[in-house]
Parts: structure tokens; sequence; C-alpha cells
């Protein structure tokens, strides 16, 4: 078993009211993936769901702060944040949080796109009947 099997496990427990969960192997982690939309990342051990500037604030307030890296000397802040430690109790504590990380995903304007075209493919015109 890898070493972080067994949280990915945990992950799908909570994630999953909210949708199909998948994890994909990604950068010395895993993404996490919401009925295909990719709402978070897990690095060493640690989640960070997808926040956008519409709801930092909140995360902020919530004690969370931005997954970070460092690149050519530089300090790289990402749009994950890491989630408030009582919403990995439980499904019902982690769905607000997952909730506003799947509104941004679908709030980036590539997404939005694809997810528009993608739903106008689905509609079929309605023939008359001969």
């Amino acid at each position: 078993m890898k070493k972080d099997d067994g949280f990915l496990d945990y992950l799908h427990e909570l994630l999953e009211p909210c949708g199909t969960i998948s994890t994909r192997r990604m950068f010395g982690g895993h993404g996490v993936y919401c009925d295909g939309l990719f709402i978070a990342i897990v690095i060493d051990g640690r989640l960070y769901l997808k926040v956008d500037a519409d709801r930092q604030a909140r995360f902020r307030a919530a004690g969370s702060a931005p997954f970070v890296y460092e690149s050519r000397g530089k300090t790289v802040e990402m749009s994950y944040w890491n989630v408030p430690e009582e919403a990995m109790d439980s499904p019902d504590d982690m769905r607000p949080w997952a909730k506003l990380a799947i509104a941004a995903a679908l709030r980036k304007p590539e997404v939005a796109k694809a997810a528009r075209a993608a739903k106008t493919r689905t509609k079929s015109p309605v023939k008359p009947d001969p």
C-alpha cells in the first residue's frame, strides 16, 4: 500500500456526497476530481481545495492558508487552500467546503466554456413526426 492510499480512501468517503470522486497521481501528489472536475490537490497527505478570489476571505477566516512552493528562488502561491481541520471530521462537515471548491472550479473561464459546450452537445433537436 502506498503512503497516501489510506488518506485518499478517506477523502473519497468525505467527498462522495458531492459527486463521483476520482484521484490521479500528479506532481508528487494527487489531483482530486468530482464528476470529472478538478477541485483539489493532495500534497504530503494534506488536502487543498480549489479557491478563487471570491472565496479566499472565507477560507482565511477559517484559519486556512494557500499551498505554496518554491520555484527558482521565488515563493509561488497556488489557488488551492487547506481546509479547516473540522472539515476533515465527516462528509457533512466537508460538504460546504467542497461545494465552494466545485463552484470555484466551475467559475474558471475555460471550465465554464467547456461545460456550456458539453451541455450544447447533449441537447438534440426535436424532430417533427413524419
